[in-house]
């Protein structure tokens, strides 16, 4: 705004002083002292002076001595008491000597510049208190929170595996910070979840086969008279280990793949040969409980699923194991595997007892058994292998009810989280 206005200056005075240069001196002189006594005298004064800087004629104001031959427009003072100072002019010399003065007042301008200033100066504080004042409260509110995250983390800490930090109003960075935290948490509440279950399912499912195991020992001690009945009682004795050291693998299998090192070894998988593979295997005991396995396959546009060939044959083998286990003679097992584009699907039916829904999610918890498969020969640990491998995988897993169970196994490649 400054330039402006002196532009404005500036521009009055060069069109003002070229005009009057193309006059004689006498014309001059005369139309200064025809306006000296003007209203426009003060304000924008126009002095005619002789070679020694003495007025000849025009507004009463001194020669701004070192200014002889400027060439651009400058400010000076004056020592008259006329009202209008400080000025801005410029001087030009004319061929007989004489030098002609034409300025304008810029008090004005100075006064406008003055108060501008002063607006900034005002503006800017204010801006800065304004600032100040957030950045205040943003602290606060920012201090307040990290004190909530704070004590949510001692109590997480101090064992309350429930908590959660606080996410209520907080953005950016920091809001997907505590989101990714608070998932992390939900992933640790349910795996300590499931080793205190796993604790107390090994202490109730091992304690009837030990059981059995001792109580044999003891009755081969007391009662047996003859070296039959000890290896009787041998043979019965090793059974029950066996199947105490097939519990003890499947867990071990299963804490092997949650712990997620088999994905560096991960290779292009082609689910339809694992998916023949296992129908093959299991084709034989389909046959001798008459139950009959059948398999389907579509393939709009086959592609390969990243992951490890032999977790995947164990999944799809447990699928159809269950899916065989219970269903009744006569019965149907169908598999079933759709590829399209990114998506990869496979369903295992069953006409079985099925699963209630209060207990779909249970059944994938270790050693967790649903009512209708109690007495059925197992551990409970099928489905929970079947879990983690999908997880291992980053495929979703579902089952169904309705007239007998379908599991299904999904995966799309584009929106998977990286296997890398």
């Amino acid at each position: 705004m400054k330039d402006f206005l002196t532009e404005k200056v500036d521009d009055w005075v060069l069109r003002e002083g070229r005009s009057l240069t193309k006059l004689d001196v006498q014309t001059i002189a005369a139309r200064l002292d025809n306006r000296k006594n003007g209203e426009f005298d003060a304000e924008r004064p126009m002095t005619l002076f002789n070679a020694a800087h003495e007025r000849l004629a025009g507004s009463p104001i001194p020669f701004p001595m070192g200014y002889d031959g400027a060439t651009t427009p400058f400010e000076f003072g004056a020592d008259s008491g006329m009202p209008g100072v400080p000025f801005r002019g410029l001087t030009w010399t004319l061929p007989g000597g004489e030098i002609l003065l034409v300025a304008e007042s810029i008090s004005e301008v100075k006064e406008f510049n003055e108060v501008l200033f002063g607006a900034m100066l005002l503006a800017g504080g204010c801006t800065a208190l304004f600032g100040l004042a957030g950045a205040v409260l943003i602290g606060t509110g920012a201090v307040r929170h990290f004190d909530a995250v704070t004590q949510a983390t001692r109590k997480i800490v101090a064992g309350d595996l429930s908590g959660r930090l606080p996410s209520q109003g907080v953005g950016g960075d920091t809001g997907r910070l505590i989101a990714v935290v608070n998932e992390m948490l939900d992933e640790i509440e349910r795996l300590m979840r499931e080793v205190k279950g796993v604790c107390d399912n090994i202490a109730h499912d091992l304690r009837t086969p030990l059981t059995r195991l001792l109580a044999g020992l003891d009755r081969a001690r007391r009662r047996a008279t003859n070296v039959e009945d000890y290896a009787n009682s041998v043979d019965e004795a090793i059974v029950e280990t066996q199947g105490i050291l097939k519990t003890f693998a499947a867990l071990l299998r299963i804490s092997e793949v949650e712990d997620g090192a088999r994905r560096a070894g991960f290779v292009p998988v082609d689910l339809a040969a694992i998916v023949a593979d296992a129908i093959e295997l299991y084709e034989p005991l389909a046959e001798e409980k008459e139950i009959n396995l059948t398999s389907s396959i579509q393939e709009s546009d086959p592609r390969s699923l990243p992951g490890d060939p032999s977790l995947l044959f164990e999944a799809v083998a447990n699928l159809i194991d269950n899916a065989l286990k219970f269903s009744p003679k006569g019965g149907n097992v169908e598999v079933h595997l759709e590829r399209k584009g990114d998506l990869t699907r496979l369903r295992v039916t069953d006409d079985g007892p099925g699963i209630p829904e209060a207990d779909r999610a249970n059944v994938l918890r270790r050693f967790y058994r649903a009512e209708p498969s109690r007495h059925a020969p197992g551990n409970g640990l099928g489905l929970s292998l079947v879990a983690a491998i999908a997880r291992l995988h980053g495929i979703k897993l579902d089952i169904a009810g309705g007239t007998g169970t379908t599991v299904t196994l999904e995966h799309n490649a584009a929106s998977a989280p990286s296997l890398g």
